[in-house]
């Protein structure tokens, strides 16, 4: 069953394109994880996804509806961003970010359930500030599954997060949809992650060069040359602006 659906999806800045006609289809229960260099458009198109960008050209479709005429898929999505930044002294708790995330009502038990699936249970009445870079992107996934989602989207989530805690990050990620079922669309630059925990693979540099199953990318020679070379010209460009 294909859960979400994405046509020619195109997206231009004073002119200069971001995403050009790309497509590609995510299954119910797929892994997917999506690489590519900075600037590729890989936020770009997570913004278009959860509405927060619509000056696109294209079609979206989430659960089999344009997402144009239906805002009701995002009940059904939970979205993980790039590591926030807190103060220390910030005054709210797990349990109360967390709890943030419901739509209707404060369900205790809901927010004990979501902490569980990431293994912060017993840090509930903590201030958020006072965790550690790892546990404060487990407490976003907490809030993130906190409406039982079909679909799990994170963009790059363990940025500036140490090499213990991104191991665990991985395991917890692997456990919700091997186990809870849930899908999940990932945006990442860990090629070793990707190829250990993604099903399907998209490589996007503002058109999409490969979508399919993990195992054809990371065993064909020419499509890792092209990625790296694509890669590189991306940085180059970058460094000579």
């Amino acid at each position: 069953m294909k859960l979400v659906e994405i046509e020619n999806l195109t997206v231009s800045y004073e002119g200069v394109s971001a995403l050009d006609k790309v497509t590609f289809s995510v299954e119910e229960k797929d892994f997917l994880g999506i690489i590519g260099p900075n600037g590729a458009g890989k936020t770009t198109l997570f913004s278009c996804m959860l509405g927060l960008i619509t000056n696109y050209q294209g079609t979206i479709k989430f659960f089999g509806k344009d997402i144009r005429k239906s805002t009701q898929h995002l009940s059904k999505i939970g979205f993980v961003p790039q590591k926030p930044v807190f103060e220390k002294n910030f005054p709210a708790t797990v349990e109360e970010i967390v709890g943030m995330g419901i739509m209707k009502g404060y369900d205790k038990d809901k927010v004990d359930e979501s902490l569980q699936k990431v293994w912060l249970h017993e840090l509930g009445k903590r201030r958020i500030g006072d965790l550690s870079g790892g546990q404060q992107q487990r407490v976003f996934i907490a809030k993130a599954l906190i409406n039982d989602p079909k679909v799990l989207i994170l963009d790059e989530p363990v940025t500036g997060i140490d090499s213990q805690s991104m191991e665990f990050f991985y395991q917890i990620l692997n456990d919700l949809n091997r186990k809870e079922g849930i899908t999940i669309i990932w945006s990442s630059h860990d090629l070793d992650a990707v190829a250990r925990l993604a099903t399907k693979v998209a490589c996007l540099n503002r058109t999409l060069s490969f979508h399919g199953i993990s195992e054809e990318f990371f065993h064909n020679e020419d499509l890792l040359k092209m990625y790296s070379e694509s890669s590189m010209q991306m940085h180059m460009h970058k460094h000579e602006d």
